[in-house]
């Protein structure tokens, strides 16, 4: 949208008035888009609209009262500016940007609960029995939505006027002050972030149908409520009319304050509303996750039940257990979800859904909505691994999982007996394997079953990885960084766990994925950093910090270390732990860990060890010795209790992992 400069006008606030109008009628569509982007996405689709629509209306006769100031022109080349002067244009944008950003806030002492003032002074469309939004658009338009319904409503206005309106910084800057927002540099700035992380052109994106206000579809409320309701109208009708009158208005007023205090009961999308991807869009996207996933399943056309799914996720009742993991929210879908799959597993219907940032899987019994559960997940920026499988059975000693549409391979292999052959997995034509054991909780470690997939080659040659089953939707992919100088890249990124040093490794490690079960957790890697050889005929030790990834972005490690005495499959020595640490990350690519060992001979040493840069340790405790080397071994008293810090080839220091401060 172009701010023209026009001539203010000498004449009176009718002549104003007027042409304000005829801007506001040009206009009016991108003004209504800009108002229902920074709308609160918690008012639901349909309200929303509502309010857009109303508010941009409203701002015609105060754009149109305020006397505008003849503008300095703008520099060649700024066509598009807004601080050039006070013109109709402007006015309008400002009181749009100011009504849309002060609706539903709250104002400081205001009673938490109460409608806000500004909330009841537009007069919303009359609209019954119809709920109205704008169509769906696709899974880029799906991920755009979920990003704004996150950012703040400013940043949001931000990133429409420079976008859509094609503003520069400074106009942007302008309009935003003069709408009195608070922190107009925090707005810009995320605004830009928002800008650097679309995928495709935001101004293409915005201009569709899933942002357009103005091109919309109906659909109906609640058919039996507006039965139960004309029941009622009928009923008081003998009363006379204007009770009847009277009685409308107060249900519309009812209605409205319904919507604003729990807009989810009025705003529930549709089957219809369901976005459905093309069976082959992964063959043909450089996307590879969920969004590239087809609608699968028996029951994808079901519409009663992808009705009672998609209530139990944007309505939940009490009957229907909820399951979230770790830092998951329960808030419903911005917009209508993308479909995944709908079928019968086993003695269950199941549903499985995802908006971009999260899985909801939701399951029933197949003689009906009895005994109905809701887990939900997050599963934002999964790729071509954490996005190849989801389990679709609750918990329990084994599950079904539902394979991406790339997976041209599948099979099992038990991490205990890395030199036994993966056998294979037989999956459904509709994506949906066999059952398979999964993780136990706890108890005995005699068996760690895992998923070897391979991905086909029209998206990756020879690309087999690994993925845990641990209690979540999504399993685990596990991964493997070798020893220094064992084939490792410069940049010591993870490979898949595929080949036979990894599979030996993660044999050592294999015990400690029961305590991952339902923690959230997206990947673990195990790095082994350190190596060494061992006094008093011990052999040769191996050194490993196991880094398990969360969805959130936080995680846990585990330093341990194995002898070449370890039987294959047995646990290696646990001897640190740290939690929500960046530690063995690729921002923390430096570590060092300190043990006591006693040797086959009875003889007890201090072991330290710390990865490639290090350059000198210093251990303290029982023993004291400081040593220019990576690792060493030097005797000690009884189990004894040391402490090492390291100095890197950097000049830095470097404490143990599981230090307090690391």
């Amino acid at each position: 949208m172009q701010l023209r400069s026009l001539r203010p006008y000498a004449g009176g606030v009718r002549s104003r008035v007027r042409e304000a109008e005829s801007v506001l009628v040009e206009q009016y569509g991108d003004l209504v888009r800009l108002a229902h982007l920074v709308l609160p996405a918690s008012l639901g689709r349909h309200q929303r609209v509502l309010v857009a629509h109303s508010l941009v209306q409203r701002a015609l006769r105060r754009a149109g009262t305020v006397r505008t100031e003849p503008g300095v022109p703008s520099p060649r080349g700024e066509s598009r500016g807004g601080g050039g002067g006070d013109t109709v244009e402007r006015r309008l944008l400002v009181e749009v940007l100011r009504a849309t950003l002060t609706y539903g806030r709250r104002p400081r002492m205001w009673p938490a609960g109460w409608v806000h003032p500004g909330a009841l002074r537009p007069r919303l469309p009359l609209v019954w029995g119809l709920r109205l939004f704008p169509r769906s658009g696709g899974v880029d338009e799906l991920a755009l939505a979920q990003r704004l319904s996150a950012a703040p409503a400013a940043a949001r206005a931000a990133f429409l006027l420079r976008t859509v309106h094609g503003l520069s910084v400074d106009s942007v800057r302008d309009l935003l002050e003069s709408a009195d927002v608070p922190d107009v540099p925090a707005a810009l700035r995320i605004a830009g972030v928002l800008e650097e992380n679309s995928r495709r052109s935001p101004a293409a994106l915005l201009a569709s149908q899933e942002f357009d206000a103005c091109a919309l579809q109906a659909g109906p409320t609640d058919l039996l409520r507006r039965t139960r309701r004309a029941r009622l109208v009928l009923g008081a009708a003998a009363i006379g009319l204007v009770t009847v009158v009277t009685l409308a208005a107060a249900g519309d007023g009812t209605a409205h304050r319904a919507d604003t205090q729990a807009p989810a009961a009025r705003t529930v999308p549709g089957p219809a509303d369901l976005v459905r991807t093309a069976a082959g869009v992964w063959d043909n996207t450089s996307r590879v996750d969920f969004t590239a996933w087809p609608a699968r399943g028996s029951r994808n056309h079901d519409q009663s039940l992808l009705d009672r799914a998609l209530s139990a996720w944007t309505h939940p009742r009490s009957r229907t257990h909820l399951h979230l993991t770790p830092a998951t929210t329960a808030t419903p879908p911005a917009t209508a979800p993308q479909l995944l799959y709908a079928g019968n597993i086993d003695d269950r219907a199941v549903v499985l859904l995802y908006d971009g940032e999260r899985l909801a899987r939701y399951g029933e019994a197949r003689s009906g909505a009895r005994d109905a559960e809701l887990s939900v997940a997050r599963a934002d920026d999964a790729d071509v691994t954490t996005a190849a499988a989801v389990t679709l059975t609750p918990p329990g000693g084994k599950a079904r999982y539902l394979l991406a549409p790339w997976v041209a391979e599948s099979q099992t292999r038990d991490l205990l007996h890395p030199d036994v052959l993966a056998r294979p997995l037989h999956t459904a034509k509709d994506g949906v394997t066999d059952p398979v054991p999964t993780v136990p909780a706890s108890g005995k470690c005699d068996s760690r079953p895992v998923l070897q997939l391979r991905s086909s080659q029209r998206i990756a040659e020879h690309h087999a990885f690994l993925l845990a089953p641990l209690g979540d939707l999504s399993p685990v992919h596990l991964t493997f960084t070798p020893l220094p100088g064992h084939g490792t890249p410069p940049a010591r990124q993870p490979r898949e766990a595929t080949g036979p040093q990894a599979l030996l490794a993660w044999a050592h490690q294999a015990c400690s994925l029961g305590s991952l079960r339902d923690s959230g957790v997206r990947a673990v890697n195990n790095w082994d950093f350190a190596e060494q050889d061992l006094p008093d005929g011990g052999g040769h030790a191996v050194w490993t910090c196991a880094r398990a990834d969360t969805w959130r972005g936080s995680g846990d490690v585990t330093v341990s270390f194995r002898t070449s005495g370890y039987a294959p499959g047995a646990p290696a020595r646990t001897v640190a732990r740290a939690h929500a640490t960046a530690a063995c990350s690729r921002f923390g690519q430096h570590v060092v860990a300190v043990s006591g060992w006693r040797s086959p001979n009875g003889h007890w040493f201090a072991l330290a060890a710390g990865s490639r840069a290090v350059t000198r340790l210093s251990v303290t405790g029982d023993v004291t010795i400081t040593k220019q080397a990576r690792t060493l071994a030097v005797p000690a008293p009884h189990d004894p209790r040391v402490t090492v810090r390291a100095r890197l080839s950097t000049g830095e220091g470097l404490d143990a992992v599981g230090t307090p401060g690391t």
